[in-house]
């Protein structure tokens, strides 16, 4: 069969365009790409394609711009072209394409609105048996549950303009509708006037038209067994964008009766019925990965994983597996979860000694039965590239007490492990499989457990990893060992912060694509539908801290463009090494000292010095490196955002330059919006109404004050927003009183935002029943002390949230009424 594929693409002199057939997955796609040629100069595209292909079947590709053997560009890869081979007794197909950036509304075609909040069954289209065929394909992103296109027309065939009697087509792919027609049937060398329709998801629904002058299309002379594919441009329809309602809460301080001590997966299935109860569509939570190296409290600090993969023991639910048939020891263990879950806060110690305990007598209990299981091993096969370093870790790890590989002996590798089948074979290796199978069987099912109740699990992808990990244990090229990542000063800590993470070697990182950040994506999408990156300046510079210093002050950004000695004399400024930091890599650079105008050398300057000093630190840091960090971001961004269908959010905080907001916008993720952290200058608090559309709306994050404590901790702050933002004129009233949490939170909801995420703290805020005595005693981390335990819960149980009728028919009619249904 042959296959001519068209596309009008005006390219630049040297530019070549190529058409990519994709096969498989997109984890294991094979692409074979062909040469398009034009002969018009540049304007139109065509390559013809000679194919083996079955009726029913069909095939996904992209076009790209190639410069020579390079690739300078390609289309957006979420969502290729798709072309059927449903006509039978073909021989020829040709296609009209036209080049598909990525679209404004990117967001409806993420996995957050297509197989949750608006998941519809996808269909082939049937087969058909013309002789001539005309295929029509049109995108129509603005359909919501139950609804179908449908196309009409001043025709016969296409309904003559009568609903009743409109085509039908078929959703082929996610908000892609084909639709066959007998060519043969359709008047020739006349213009057809037609439009789509949205018919209703019920009977009684109104059905509705595409806006704007009617289309035209003139049908072309087909040959005997030709089927001519011809892509429409997208539908436009009156229908007002969808918004999003949702919690934010860590899923360790989850509580249930019958979890313990920390939330758990089980914990997390009800808060989805929570959720869906209250017409909540997302539910957000903290990174899930494992932290275990110290065996105490301050591996409850959940962005320092020891593997990005590997999801914490701490999260499995002991109601889902077996019970211990030893009966003596499960009441002593049962006893002790009683104990440990009626605390007020997580003994983190403790609850991991009893969990950890219970699971070793279960592994035993269980294995040899779990070993046989082909689910186990489908399990094994496809996670054995992260799950035998992890294994291998966590063995040498509590094998020599430490989690600093660079102490173990120098036979611990993780080749010695799985070379040596006695090691392999012990039950202290097979254990961190069983415990990671559970957890994936467990997180899994959560996840399928959101979807069917429309429900969006957003996850959250630390910008660092620990550098006493299996990544860098294994992978240490990926990472420079000698800096520490961080953040300069800012409204969380005036010292600036120091994580202590590595910070990346990208060069070597680009090499192969991104792939470590690429796998890393494709498995947060088996458990998640969005995702939050968080701190994703770092992927346009890193605060970087050289070893050993430990002060945030003693950082400089990385990459950056250091200034030469004449730069800086160039400003006015001499004889003030003091004022600079030398560059890491370059001894013949500087660095503006960041918050310098806080310390005393700068306070010896003269007005003048202090005047030219001023005009180099804003240009540095706000205006010089603007174009590179651009070009630092575009090299790795849109090869993760396209990496998987999950809806890209990211937390844009900090000392942010307008590069940011370019590259945002152009790959279409969603900012943060703090209103009492603006990002317009010069004001105190931000306009809700500003809000961009793409973009998460919330009031406190896990960083900072819940509402209520926001309120009260700072009487003067909270007297300004009582008088600016809510425009109330008199005295704030302290403690902050449910009703007026209910204002701040209803106008939180009315934003232009996409999404509207708010802590659960903040939901309870506005209920004095319901809400904690103590404000004082939610939150869950304060980012300017290192050393942070992190063990917040929930003092009510999800049980008695959900019997919470009053309070969650206020949240349900909240929503309702801010159009976040």
């Amino acid at each position: 069969m042959k296959i001519q594929f068209n596309l009008e693409y005006q390219a630049s002199f040297g530019e070549n365009l190529a058409v990519n057939i994709r096969r498989g997955t997109d984890e294991d796609a094979h692409v074979t790409t062909y040469k398009m040629h034009s002969n018009d100069g540049g304007s139109h595209w065509q390559c013809e394609v000679m194919r083996n292909v079955k009726a029913s079947a069909y095939v996904d590709y992209y076009y790209s711009v190639q410069r020579g053997d390079e690739t300078e560009r390609t289309e957006w890869l979420v969502e290729p072209h798709r072309l059927e081979f449903s006509a039978q007794q073909v021989e020829r197909y040709t296609v009209w394409d036209h080049w598909i950036d990525i679209p404004e509304d990117s967001y409806m075609y993420s996995s957050a609105l297509t197989e949750c909040v608006m998941r519809r069954e996808r269909q082939l289209s049937a087969p058909t048996e013309y002789r001539r065929t005309l295929r029509l394909k049109v995108r129509a992103p603005q359909l919501r549950v139950g609804e179908r296109l449908a196309l009409t027309g001043g025709d016969a065939l296409l309904g003559q303009w009568s609903v009743r009697d409109a085509v039908a087509m078929a959703e082929h792919e996610y908000h892609e509708w084909v639709v066959s027609l007998d060519a043969d049937q359709l008047p020739k060398d006349v213009e057809l006037e037609m439009k789509f329709i949205i018919m209703g998801g019920s009977a009684d629904q109104t059905a509705i038209w595409e806006q704007g002058e009617n289309r035209r299309f003139r049908v072309p002379q087909l040959a005997d067994g030709e089927v001519m594919v011809c892509e429409l441009p997208q539908a436009q329809f009156p229908v007002y964008p969808w918004k999003g309602a949702g919690t934010v809460i860590p899923i360790f301080s989850l509580r249930s009766e019958g979890s313990c001590g920390v939330g758990d997966l089980g914990d997390l299935k009800m808060l989805v019925d929570w959720a869906d109860k209250t017409q909540q569509r997302v539910l957000q939570v903290l990174p899930i990965n494992d932290t275990t190296m110290t065996h105490t409290w301050q591996d409850s600090y959940p962005y320092n994983s020891i593997s990005i993969y590997a999801l914490h023991p701490q999260y499995v639910d002991l109601r889902q597996l077996p019970p211990l048939k030893d009966e003596v020891m499960a009441r002593h263990l049962e006893e002790q979860r009683q104990e440990l879950n009626a605390l007020p806060q997580i003994d983190y110690e403790r609850m991991m000694e009893l969990k950890m305990h219970w699971l070793r007598l279960l592994f035993h209990q269980e294995w040899t039965k779990v070993s046989r299981r082909q689910d186990y091993k489908d399990f094994y096969e496809q996670n054995k590239q992260w799950l035998l370093p992890y294994a291998a870790f966590c063995y040498y790890r509590d094998k020599y007490g430490t989690p600093h590989f660079q102490e173990w002996p120098k036979n611990a590798t993780c080749r010695y492990l799985t070379t040596h089948p006695s090691l392999m074979a012990s039950k202290e290796v097979r254990f961190w499989f069983w415990v990671q199978y559970v957890l994936d069987q467990q997180m899994r099912s959560a996840h399928d457990y959101a979807r069917q109740h429309r429900v969006v699990l957003k996850g959250d992808i630390p910008i660092g990893i620990s550098r006493d990990g299996v990544e860098a244990w294994i992978e240490p090229r990926y990472f420079n060992m000698n800096g520490q990542a961080g953040a300069p000063p800012d409204a969380f800590a005036t010292d600036g912060q120091n994580w202590g993470f590595p910070t990346y070697n990208w060069d070597e990182m680009l090499k192969d694509g991104c792939q470590w950040w690429v796998r890393r994506f494709r498995k947060m999408a088996e458990y998640f539908d969005a995702y939050r990156i968080d701190h994703v300046l770092g992927f346009f510079r890193i605060w970087e801290i050289p070893v050993p210093q430990t002060s945030g002050l003693e950082g400089q950004f990385s990459p950056a463009l250091g200034l030469s000695r004449a730069e800086i004399e160039g400003y006015g400024i001499k004889d003030h090494d003091e004022l600079f930091v030398v560059d890491h890599k370059r001894s013949d650079r500087w660095h503006p000292r960041i918050a310098v105008q806080y310390q005393e050398v700068y306070k010896r300057l003269t007005d003048d010095e202090k005047f030219k000093f001023n005009k180099l630190y804003n240009d540095y840091f706000y205006e010089r490196n603007n174009q590179f960090w651009y070009r630092e971001a575009m090299k790795k961004l849109p090869l993760l955002t396209q990496a998987t269908r999950m809806l890209c959010c990211a937390e844009d905080l900090g000392m942010v330059p307008d590069c940011v907001a370019w590259v945002m916008q152009e790959l279409r993720i969603l900012s943060l919006e703090i209103q009492t952290m603006p990002k317009e200058p010069n004001i105190r608090f931000g306009k809700l109404s500003h809000n961009p559309y793409r973009s998460v709306c919330t009031f406190s994050t896990h960083d900072m004050a819940p509402l209520r404590q926001w309120w009260d901790e700072d009487e003067e702050r909270a007297q300004q927003y009582y008088n600016i933002p809510l425009r109330r004129s008199g005295t704030a009233p302290h403690p902050l009183p449910g009703w007026l949490a209910k204002e701040i939170v209803s106008r939180q909801l009315t934003s232009p935002s996409m999404l509207c995420l708010l802590s659960l703290q903040d939901w309870l805020s506005m209920d004095e029943r319901l809400r904690n005595p103590d404000a004082f005693a939610e939150r869950i981390n304060i980012p300017a002390n290192p050393r942070h335990y992190w063990r917040w819960r929930m003092h009510l149980t999800l049980e008695q949230l959900l019997q919470a009728d009053d309070f969650n028919e206020m949240i349900r009619t909240m929503v309702t009424d801010s159009g976040r249904r």
